[in-house]
């Protein structure tokens, strides 16, 4: 079901500039807490887009993490460098809207071995 969302969502790929314009429309880009030089806390998920689309990528960033080897490399690097789980997840569900954007706007099928 979460694939019908995602394309009805993203029928026409061409209105969005690019990938971190398509990710701040479903909402997974960090927001930074501040106030006037003032940083408040850790950067958390802005949940400013569309809830519809974070629940349908929500589950598949999940089986990415276990599955997807460029995914994997990343939480890799992630954990490394001290990050939740939480963080890690919503990484993951930005890095498949990345991937999404490139497959819709160059209509060429995913290659894992593609960098």
């Amino acid at each position: 079901m979460s694939c019908f969302v995602v394309l009805s969502e993203f029928a026409d790929i061409q209105q969005f500039s690019n990938a971190k314009a398509l990710a701040a429309f479903v909402g997974v880009t960090p927001r930074i807490q501040q106030s006037g030089t003032t940083m408040r806390g850790r950067a958390r998920m802005s949940k400013m887009g569309r809830s519809k689309l974070r629940k349908a990528f929500y589950m598949p960033a999940l089986v990415a993490l276990v599955h997807n080897p460029i995914i994997m490399e990343m939480q890799k690097r992630l954990t490394k460098a001290g990050k939740s789980k939480m963080a890690i997840v919503g990484a993951a569900m930005r890095k498949l809207i990345n991937l999404v954007y490139g497959v819709l706007k160059n209509g060429v099928p995913f290659d894992k071995n593609f960098a």
